[in-house]
């Protein structure tokens, strides 16, 4: 009985240091990116964090404006500083955060530029919605593109994937 207590304790206590970990701040240089809110920081010599930015939702890279997506976002962050903050970690096992340059919160100058959408499921920070609807009026990003154009990356992956199954039949 004692070893299972022991074992128990340790066990916690483990899962109490990776909690802990997750919500310290990152520091490190942006050496890589995925697509309009997926970047790689170099946290030291050889540590990479791969980092969804958390809240939005960028254009997949196939679809209308996911490439410009990409371009607004390494304007912004690659090879630069960065911190991040607010982490958690997504279904997928991935770091979800804020990523700041020099004090600006990169995730909400994306729904700005109007290069990515707020993701509604996983919204926290309700201004983002005002940013989002600011952009829209402006025309900003691609909110300048035909209205049949601009998908959300929600439904663009769900239609992919029906196409696919629908191709594996």
């Amino acid at each position: 009985m004692h070893t299972r207590q022991l074992s128990l304790f340790i066990w916690i206590f483990s899962l109490l240091l990776v909690a802990t970990a997750r919500a310290e701040e990152i520091q490190g240089r942006v050496i890589k990116l995925a697509n309009g809110d997926t970047l790689t920081i170099l946290v030291d010599e050889s540590n990479e964090v791969k980092v969804h930015l958390a809240e939005i939702d960028a254009p997949e890279l196939s679809q209308p404006y996911g490439r410009q997506s990409l371009g607004v976002l390494a304007t912004l962050v690659l090879d630069k500083s960065v911190k991040v903050k607010d982490q958690t970690t997504g279904r997928d096992g991935r770091t979800v955060a804020h990523v700041y340059v020099g004090g600006k919160d990169i995730n909400a100058v994306m729904v700005q530029q109007g290069a990515a959408w707020v993701d509604r499921e996983f919204l926290k920070d309700k201004d983002l919605l005002a940013l989002e609807q600011e952009a829209r009026q402006n025309k900003e990003g691609l909110w300048s593109l035909p209205e049949n154009k601009r998908v959300p990356p929600w439904e663009w992956r769900k239609k992919k994937q029906n196409w696919k199954n629908e191709s594996d039949e």
